[in-house]
């Protein structure tokens, strides 16, 4: 493979932080990369001197003389004067980029609902990060360098970008080189990763999770040799004590082999750990919305939806930009009120909600960090043993200096991490989490998803990362802009194959088509163009007669009535199998024929629960 580009010694300081040393690495034709690190370990400042933006201390950057390189920064950089359509293409005339078949895929995946003459400065960031990326994207660029492309992107769009840089060159050819926290997204696009830490970069082969086992096992051999060491440290220093006067030359001799062992031991790398936190005890009533409805100025985000939490709980949230998620999780807390219908609180709730923004902070602003937990507690009981705010905020990845940085001072990633905790030693038994991945990197999840995974009170998680809601959750629901609220048996795929149907259907919830999708298809008279419309035609085909709804609400009846017949079964074979145990003298043969008889009704419940699933998907 053609080389592309690439960094011989690459060194950077920011004041007395080095941030790069002596790096070197290359692109070549073929690579998709993804860089992983912790926050502020470098991984942006590495992009940004690969793509020429930011000159090193040291060292230099080589590319091809032929080779474009791409990139889409972080920050905004748009000018907010020009409207949106000026912004992606420019003064081209539509039929100059509508007849480019990945052009318009890239208007209808990214910019479809924003409006195409509405002015920069006007659009909300998630906008603003959507034209970006198509005016990167519809170049023709060697090289693409993404800065964490996936921020602001609902699920639907993280699987749209996804999918077209799969699809965006053969697979030998340009280049591809991500940052992002998005696991998913990097496991599903990248066949290398780089991680950057400690101002060096680790090469790995893979995507995230051959990231993940790779350094896994990298960690448990360098546990094995630095288990090695210390014994052989142990030994000189026993030595040394009883040994000979230092005056000798043999003394001095060990005496300067165990100095060169103490020094040679490598600084352990900062680590991150969340421990659980108590939870006040919850009862049986958690949270119930009842026939709720709520209509925001002309807007109607919710028609009489019905949504009953239950103790222990794992729900995930998905759904479009504006279809009123947010606004969900501030009905369950309360500081909404619906329209019509109620809000039905158990006694013994007590609620946290992490939100987007983490506005709460603001008012601790001028308090340092450890101070902002001194406030609620000065010892707190984890995992059974006694911790000063000192010690919680360090697990907790804020070191000992770090502790008395002031709150306005924290980047994104600290201030998502100091309010996560500042909710838990509060020992709420709901905790609610608005987009919790944003601004943490790829160690900070992993730990986050830790205490989740452990959370003994109910869970309540609205987000667009789908390995975070696959992993904590175990139940999944929509908000499809319809103003309904949907379950999904079968998780985020589930989800995603309902927006393509909406979208294509041209019903509620799949918004109306921008001036920029107009122009593509009034320009687009090539077979693929021809080839969306008769797709569209056979969905909005499929809709449902009212003559199969009758039949799907017959079934219904139908299905309802085995599945609680197969249910009397099951509870017969369990009666009968622990009559059978309970002599202390089990026929096993008896209980083996019970087990295959419970299998067999289990094997009948499924299908049936399948059917039922099927006839209710019509009456939808």
């Amino acid at each position: 493979m053609a080389h592309l580009l690439g960094a011989e010694n690459l060194s950077i300081a920011f004041g007395t932080r080095t941030i790069l040393d002596g790096v070197s690495l290359g692109l070549d034709q073929g690579d998709r990369i993804g860089m992983v690190g912790r926050n502020g370990d470098g991984k942006s400042t590495l992009m940004r001197l690969l793509a020429e933006r930011q000159t090193p201390d040291g060292g230099r950057v080589t590319r091809r003389r032929d080779v474009t390189v791409g990139y889409l920064d972080q920050s905004d950089v748009l000018d907010g004067e020009l409207t949106v359509g000026r912004a992606i293409v420019g003064d081209a005339a539509d039929h100059e980029w509508a007849s480019n078949p990945r052009i318009r895929d890239v208007m209808s995946g990214l910019v479809q609902e924003v409006d195409w003459n509405a002015k920069v400065s006007s659009l909300s960031g998630g906008q603003k990060r959507r034209v970006a990326l198509a005016k990167l994207l519809m170049g023709d660029d060697d090289v693409v360098m993404l800065d964490e492309p996936t921020n602001h992107l609902d699920v639907e769009g993280v699987a749209w970008l996804a999918r077209h840089l799969k699809q965006r060159w053969r697979a030998t050819d340009g280049a591809l080189l991500v940052v992002t926290h998005d696991r998913w997204f990097l496991d599903e696009v990248c066949t290398r990763t780089w991680e950057v830490h400690d101002a060096v970069v680790d090469p790995f082969d893979g995507g995230y999770a051959a990231y993940v086992l790779a350094r896994a096992e990298r960690d448990r051999t360098a546990a094995v040799v630095e288990g090695k060491r210390q014994q052989l440290i142990k030994k000189e220093l026993a030595w040394l004590r009883r040994g000979a006067p230092a005056r000798t030359s043999k003394p001095k001799f060990r005496i300067e082999a165990a100095n060169t062992l103490i020094a040679d031991v490598p600084e352990p790398r900062d680590t991150l750990s969340l421990n659980k936190m108590a939870t006040a005890r919850l009862g049986k009533d958690v949270l119930d919305l009842e026939s709720v409805s709520l209509t925001l100025g002309e807007t109607e985000l919710f028609r009489n939806i019905t949504l009953r939490l239950a103790p222990g709980q794992r729900l995930g949230i998905v759904g479009v930009n504006g279809a009123g998620k947010t606004t969900l999780l501030r009905l369950l807390n309360g500081t909404v009120e619906p329209t019509s219908g109620r809000l039905k609180r158990g006694k013994t709730v007590q609620t946290a909600v992490l939100t987007q923004e983490v506005r709460e902070l603001d008012e601790v602003a001028d308090l340092r960090v450890i101070e902002v937990i001194e406030k609620e507690k000065r010892v707190f009981n984890v995992g059974g043993r006694e911790l000063s705010a000192g010690q919680l905020v360090e697990q907790l990845g804020f070191s000992s200096q770090r502790q008395w940085t002031p709150v306005r001072e924290l980047s994104g990633g600290e201030r998502r991490r100091l309010q996560l905790l500042r909710l838990l030693v509060g020992e709420p038994n709901v905790l609610m989490l608005d987009e919790p991945t944003n601004d943490l990197d790829t160690d900070t999840l992993a730990a986050v998803e830790d205490v989740l995974d452990g959370w003994p009170g109910t869970l309540v998680v609205v987000s667009h990362d789908r390995y975070l809601l696959e992993r904590v959750t175990d139940t999944q629901m929509a908000l499809l802009g319809d103003g309904k609220l949907r379950d999904l048996p079968g998780g985020v795929d589930q989800y995603l194959e309902l927006r393509e149907a909406a979208l294509a259907s041209g019903g509620a919830g799949g918004g109306g088509a921008s001036q920029a999708t107009r122009a593509a298809q009034a320009g687009a008279s090539r077979p693929d163009a021809a080839h969306g419309s008769a797709t569209a035609t056979a969905v909005a085909g499929s809709l449902y007669s009212e003559a199969d709804k009758r039949t799907a609400r017959k079934d219904l009846t139908r299905i309802e009535r085995q599945l609680n017949k197969l249910a009397a079964q099951a509870d017969k074979v369990h009666e009968q199998m622990n009559a059978e145990t309970a002599g202390g003298n089990p026929d096993f043969e008896r209980l083996a024929d019970l087990n295959a008889k419970l299998k067999a009704v289990a094997a009948e419940q499924e299908e049936l629960e399948m059917e039922w699933l099927e006839a209710s998907e019509i009456l939808e």
